[in-house]
């Protein structure tokens, strides 16, 4: 049987450090305000970089970690709500800057489930074709989209970018993948960017866009908790494995409140689930591949290793995969 395997992993996040307290002197916050009810105390926010190039450095380091060149790369998938642009895509731009001239590249819009779409896709595509080699990114500049004066989302969210090489294996490696979507609460609980212009032939047309995120916090906590333990009992029952033969549940790093429920819900020890949010925020996209790069660094993963990547955001969407290190 044909796998794909996660062979190396890198990630970028920008020098500039925003914490709590420095969010004190904009909104009207504190510390202790946001670290109770998020976990989070410091976020990375860029100052002039695209999230392109975010991307490519987390890309260009993972190509690097797995001893191959951007030349060996077959396909490039990046996972972003944050394009550069509408066209190019990021990932094309990412295949310019990194020099992968033979990689096709496309993005994937999942919102903050979009790095698990984005493996899902590569890894099946790398099953079904002739590529032997995927690089897929997560990576977004939030700050952007965040309305600096709303304390109600403003704190929660940074950016940054993760990126994994995917090589085609004999061996074990993505063995099972659920994606999932209801667009019945996605425009009601989480939205970004409204693209009404000045069009003689639009009547209602608006001077001002509005492209800031908005969300419904105490819905999208109801669906988070509800959506992580189905889709980690989703994913494992495709395999036939147990929770109990998993090393780690890397999560998307949403909130600390979001983890604690589901792992209450799924009767495991929250020492399973890999959280970083604390130093990242909610980096969309961004916080499952800059969760396990990380893991990967501190030589927490070791070859043979169960775990289940999940991920859940708007539109709505989740998914989850399983995988063997």
């Amino acid at each position: 049987m044909i796998y794909t395997k996660i062979i190396s992993t890198g990630s970028y996040a920008p020098s500039n450090v925003v914490t709590n307290d420095d969010l004190s002197k904009i909104v009207e916050t504190d510390d202790q305000w946001i670290s109770s009810r998020t976990g989070i105390r410091e976020r990375r926010v860029s100052e002039g970089e695209n999230t392109s190039s975010l991307a490519a450095k987390a890309g260009i380091e993972a190509i690097k970690n797995a001893g191959l060149t951007a030349m060996d790369i077959d396909l490039i998938v990046v996972s972003t709500t944050t394009p550069d642009c509408f066209t190019p895509s990021t990932a094309c731009i990412v295949q310019d800057i990194i020099g992968a001239k033979k990689a096709y590249a496309f993005d994937v819009s999942a919102a903050c489930s979009g790095f698990i779409y984005a493996l899902s896709v590569a890894d099946k595509i790398m099953r079904a074709g002739e590529e032997q080699t995927a690089l897929v990114i997560g990576a977004e500049v939030l700050s952007r989209i965040v309305n600096w004066e709303d304390r109600s989302t403003c704190v929660l969210f940074g950016d940054g970018a993760g990126a994994v090489v995917l090589k085609k294996s004999e061996t074990k490696g993505i063995i099972s993948s659920i994606l999932g979507s209801d667009g019945t609460l996605g425009r009601s609980s989480l939205t970004c960017g409204e693209f009404i212009t000045k069009n003689p032939y639009v009547k209602e047309a608006k001077e001002e866009q509005d492209i800031n995120i908005h969300m419904d916090g105490k819905e999208i906590f109801r669906f988070a908790v509800n959506t992580i333990p189905q889709a980690v009992k989703e994913v494992l029952e495709k395999s036939g494995t147990g929770l109990d033969e998993l090393k780690y549940i890397f999560p998307h790093q949403a909130n600390l409140r979001i983890v604690d429920a589901a792992a209450k819900k799924l009767d495991m020890p929250k020492e399973k689930f890999f959280i970083n949010l604390n130093k990242y925020g909610n980096t969309s996209a961004a916080s499952i591949p800059l969760a396990v790069d990380e893991a990967n660094r501190e030589g927490l993963l070791k070859e043979g290793d169960k775990l289940v990547l999940v991920g859940f955001g708007g539109g709505l969407t989740w998914g989850a995969i399983y995988l063997q290190w």
